[in-house]
């Protein structure tokens, strides 16, 4: 049986205090929705169907090119009405997963294993035990540990309002007991909405099992209302990430102050300071050791790579055993070869630097090939854009590059030349030369400096 999703996304999530729709509000870098979607997405689910409501043309221009099924509900009259909205997307031969666009922390094993349950059942409803269940619908079991009803609190009974576990109003079911129920709700309740957890009174009527799944962890079905709660998910999801990263044999040094906010792969042996922020798609080798305050977004490091306290990765590939920082800047499209050096406040864009080289202070790299063990002295720059359009500097291997220099491109140093420092480089430089440009120092006597008339 093929599994469909339905996720509902349409409410206006007024205690967010926002003109952004809550299900766009991010957790890690994500919308809350995203979160949902990629989950079911790894649990095989076919093309989602979303139900919007609030704020859908801003919810649709974020994921215009995701391939979604999407389905307004112009009213919001309860959860047995929004998925109503969509019965037309939802076969009554699948198995249909429904999900909220703002429960972002659901895992795929979770998701897999209420998939599990529905497939014997026909029905599964995930549930979960609370310390404190106030305020929510409570699961009622018979002596056989079958569920029979969902009591919500102000219905309960005295007996009743101990039962710890709640309900969630995440299900799996079977897409042609939603066809024949969902026509049937009524809305004969206080809030005069549709409820979709009425469909666990049908199914008793008709003598269909609702499987019961406990989720192992509450922050798993903790939906999102309002700020605060935003940040709590978002603290619980890091202290997820940061747990994973543990156990692949990665040391964080506090596991309170790291941000994952994308795929990261991390090797064993690698040390991970405070305040790191792992963005995108990121990937990082063995024994590599991160300073404080390093942003890497979207970028690898080989084996052994150091990168030191305050400096920022994006897009860039970083070689075996190199040193990186502190300070330091490597923009998209950056290449460093095995044990490069690039130091403090030096930046690097759009730039291929091989084995051995380094630029150590104050220089800027961009749209340049460095070959190997190239020194490139402090103030160094590489004058790639003449207004109009970027060029390219070649240096090529033992170049000895002097402080203060300026390579005015396109040029091309040969392979072992010497450029003196204070020079400016305009034309190309032929192998083992040294190059030299400034003017000749003057010692001017008796010379007076300026000074303004008094008053």
């Amino acid at each position: 049986m093929s599994v469909a999703v339905c996720i509902l996304a349409a409410g206006k999530g007024k205690r967010m205090v926002s003109t952004l729709p809550k299900v766009l509000h991010r957790i890690a870098g994500k919308p809350l929705v995203g979160h949902v979607l990629d989950a079911a997405a790894a649990c095989g689910a076919g093309r989602p169907v979303v139900v919007h409501g609030h704020g859908g043309d801003q919810l649709l221009a974020a994921y215009r090119e995701r391939d979604i099924q999407w389905v307004e509900q112009r009213e919001q009259l309860g959860t047995g009405h929004a998925v109503a909205q969509a019965l037309r997307h939802l076969s009554p031969a699948d198995l249909v997963l429904i999900l909220y666009g703002d429960v972002p922390l659901l895992t795929t094993e979770t998701l897999r294993r209420l998939l599990d349950a529905a497939r014997d059942s026909g029905f599964s409803l995930l549930t979960v035990e609370l310390a404190d269940p106030s305020g929510y619908g409570r699961i009622v079991r018979d002596r056989s540990g079958e569920i029979v009803r969902i009591v919500e609190q102000k219905d309960a009974s005295p007996s009743e309002l101990e039962i710890a576990e709640i309900n969630t109003g995440i299900m799996a079911i079977r897409g042609e007991y939603l066809h024949r129920w969902l026509p049937a709700l009524g809305n004969d309740n206080a809030q005069g909405e549709y409820y979709l957890t009425d469909c666990v009174a049908a199914a008793v009527a008709e003598g269909i099992r609702v499987a019961g799944v406990s989720a192992r962890d509450a922050t798993e079905v903790a939906g999102v209302n309002n700020r605060l709660q935003l940040a709590e998910l978002e603290r619980a999801f890091q202290q997820r990430c940061a747990a994973a990263l543990m156990e692949q044999g990665v040391t964080l040094l506090d596991p309170a102050r790291i941000d994952i906010r994308g795929d990261v792969e991390c090797g064993q042996d690698t040390s991970i300071d405070i305040n790191v922020i792992l963005a995108g798609r990121v990937r990082i080798g063995r024994n590599c050791t991160i300073g404080a305050n390093c942003v890497i977004t979207d970028s690898e490091l080989a084996d052994g790579a150091e990168i030191l306290p305050n400096s920022i990765i994006e897009g860039a590939s970083v070689g075996a055993n190199a040193r990186i920082g502190p300070f330091a800047r490597l923009r998209p499209e950056t290449e460093l070869g095995p044990d490069v050096h690039i130091g403090n406040f030096v930046e690097v864009k759009k730039s291929r630097i091989a084995a051995g080289s380094k630029a150590n202070h104050l220089a800027y790299v961009g749209d340049s090939e460095i070959g190997r063990n190239v020194n490139v002295g402090a103030g160094t720059i590489t004058c790639n854009y003449d207004g109009a359009l970027k060029h390219r500097t070649v240096i090529e291997d033992d170049v000895f590059i002097g402080s203060d220099t300026q390579l005015v491109a396109p040029v091309r140093i040969g392979r072992g030349a010497t450029i003196g420092a204070g020079t400016t480089v305009t034309e190309d430089v032929d192998a083992e030369r040294l190059v030299i440009s400034r003017v000749r120092q003057k010692s001017i006597a008796g010379w007076k400096r300026p000074r303004k008339a008094k008053p």
